[in-house]
């Protein structure tokens, strides 16, 4: 009897804590009633309130950097961003009940409060190897200076899915591209945390790793034929070591092709081994011993996006990019 009873009390509590953290949760107009001045602005009213819950939390003392407190707010943003260009889908709506659950709960003291980063508006989940990256950051002890990229880089991978399911990768692309900046940005604060002015004792690992993506045009190898963002990736990791005081010991290259050809195609092999020693030879110009650079070669065996669905053939070959990578791993030590 002891045993039902506590186990009755216990899914009372698991219900007022859900009900507690959904409540309050804000109406935005009908996608067919944002039509008049006054459904729109009451709208932007309903963004508002919540942008002031936002900062009444901070003003609270929860830090800006608070995993949480960043969540909601990215969440917000993206909301807004795509409620502010017309987006009549479920979106807006389910992001601002992201960031408002949040919300919910920091105001009433739930803890642990969630850290899961649910697909709403059935999002695509891109870039799975975004998604382990940021993964990796969680539980380190690094992720007390990351948590506000790391959140915000979790929330720009749904917002990007949902931008490729509505309209494919080209609408997709740019969100993608902050995602990537923001995981960069969370693998250096990670790495740096505790270490700078004022941080205390050097505590960085024996050996760090930074990455970078060298995307490649269709069937093309050569070093005209690289996305320029990438390499701008590339020289900005490359500029990381030089600010973190980090002695390069090795560089491992691992050469990609996307799918196209046929999974396993011997061509596409081919493909991926030219591609990396075009990089191989990239980073010979910036200076990087040669005696420390490795390279491997999978051809189309390692697909990080899967572009099912996607047409005309044009545009699935510039979804598939991604894949057309070469994986560039800088080995670094403490300098």
């Amino acid at each position: 009897m002891t045993t039902i009873k506590t186990s009755l009390l216990c899914g009372a509590l698991l219900g007022a804590l859900a009900f507690g953290l959904h409540a309050q949760q804000t109406q935005l107009a009908p996608a067919q009633a944002r039509i008049t001045d006054e459904a729109i602005h009451a709208d932007l009213g309903s963004y508002e309130r919540t942008q002031l819950r936002i900062k009444a939390l901070n003003d609270a003392g929860r830090p800006v950097r608070d995993y949480h407190l960043s969540k909601a707010q990215c969440w917000l943003d993206v909301s807004f961003h795509e409620y502010t260009r017309n987006d009549r889908s479920a979106f807006p709506q389910e992001a601002l009940g992201e960031s408002e659950t949040l919300i919910n709960g920091m105001e009433q003291g739930v803890s642990p409060l969630p850290t899961d980063t649910p697909l709403i508006n059935g999002a695509a989940r891109v870039r799975e190897d975004l998604w382990q990256r940021l993964g990796a950051i969680h539980g380190t002890p690094g992720f007390v200076c990351a948590q506000q990229a790391v959140a915000c880089g979790e929330v720009e991978l749904v917002h990007a899915g949902n931008e490729f399911n509505q309209q494919q990768w080209r609408h997709s692309k740019p969100y993608i591209q902050i995602a990537e900046d923001l995981v960069s940005d969370a693998e250096a604060l990670s790495r740096q945390c505790g270490t700078g002015p004022g941080g205390g004792a050097d505590v960085r690992p024996a050996e760090t790793v930074l990455t970078a993506n060298i995307l490649f045009e269709f069937d093309r190898t050569g070093a005209g034929d690289v996305r320029a963002y990438s390499l701008q990736s590339l020289d900005r990791e490359l500029g990381r070591l030089r600010e973190e005081n980090l002695r390069l010991v090795a560089v491992e290259l691992v050469g990609h092709a996307d799918r196209l050809d046929g999974r396993g195609a011997p061509y596409n092999q081919r493909l991926s081994e030219l591609r990396a020693q075009t990089v191989r030879g990239l980073l010979l110009a910036r200076g990087v011993d040669a005696a420390i650079v490795t390279s491997a070669y999978r051809g189309d065996t390692d697909q990080v996006q899967a572009c099912d669905g996607v047409t005309p053939r044009a545009a699935l070959r510039e979804c598939l990019i991604p894949n057309r990578r070469v994986e560039v791993r800088l080995v670094a030590r403490p300098g």
